[in-house]
């Protein structure tokens, strides 16, 4: 930052201190740097990293996932970390712009983009050993995050209609003319996490996900692509 001032790095200690309590890590260092001559008035950089460590025979790795198995989602709170340049580009982001309210948004667009992350550890944990495949939908979107967890030989087919489109990509999509194949390769379009699963164990995690909903399926792959999206 350029200043460092102290209520200012107190509240920011505050948040990452919440967010680490809440995935059950602990906080375990941090460094400022005072840099008047790179940051100027409240401008600051904030850089975070996570480390962790699993036994080798827990990983879910995608290997055991196979042709029948089901595909669970969870919904994101919205871009979650990706496709913001587009989405500036598209609806601007000068204080005009960001102050907009959208009645589609129920909010100003500045404040649709704050929307923070999801987490999703807390509700997955105790459903991990009927998971075979997880696949967090960041850059890339469907398409290019979901084959990372598919073995050879089975590609995912999702149905789009399966879920709802949420407002803030609706409203990007038709405001910037953006193809449709180009939205899901650059959002996550309202699915943030991704599960795969045997058909038997669907049922259980639905029930215990309340807001999880089955959006494809494991197919045998009988072209290139490993994910298409109907």
């Amino acid at each position: 930052m350029g200043k460092l001032v102290p209520r200012r790095v107190e509240a920011i200690v505050q948040g990452l201190s919440k967010a680490c309590q809440e995935v059950g890590c602990a906080l375990i260092g941090g460094e400022t740097a005072e840099m008047p001559g790179l940051y100027t008035g409240d401008d600051y950089d904030l850089v975070g990293f996570i480390v962790g460590a699993a036994s080798k025979d827990k990983i879910i790795t995608g290997r055991d996932i196979t042709a029948g198995d089901t595909i669970i989602g969870l919904p994101s709170s919205g871009l979650h970390t990706n496709g913001y340049s587009l989405a500036r580009k598209i609806l601007g982001e000068d204080t005009i712009a960001l102050a907009t309210f959208y009645p589609e948004l129920g909010e100003t667009l500045g404040q649709a983009l704050l929307t923070p992350h999801r987490c999703y550890y807390r509700e997955l944990k105790p459903l991990l050993p009927l998971i075979r495949g997880l696949a967090h939908i960041t850059g890339g979107g469907l398409v290019g995050n979901v084959p990372r967890v598919l073995p050879e030989g089975v590609a995912a087919r999702f149905d789009s209609k399966s879920w709802e489109t949420p407002p803030v990509f609706q409203l990007i999509q038709k405001r910037g003319n953006v193809d449709l194949d180009e939205m899901y390769r650059v959002f996550n379009m309202g699915i943030g996490m991704v599960l795969v699963c045997s058909s038997d164990n669907a049922e259980q995690i639905i029930k215990e996900l309340p807001e999880a909903r089955v959006i494809g399926g494991i197919a045998k792959k009988t072209e290139p692509r490993q994910v298409m999206i109907d």
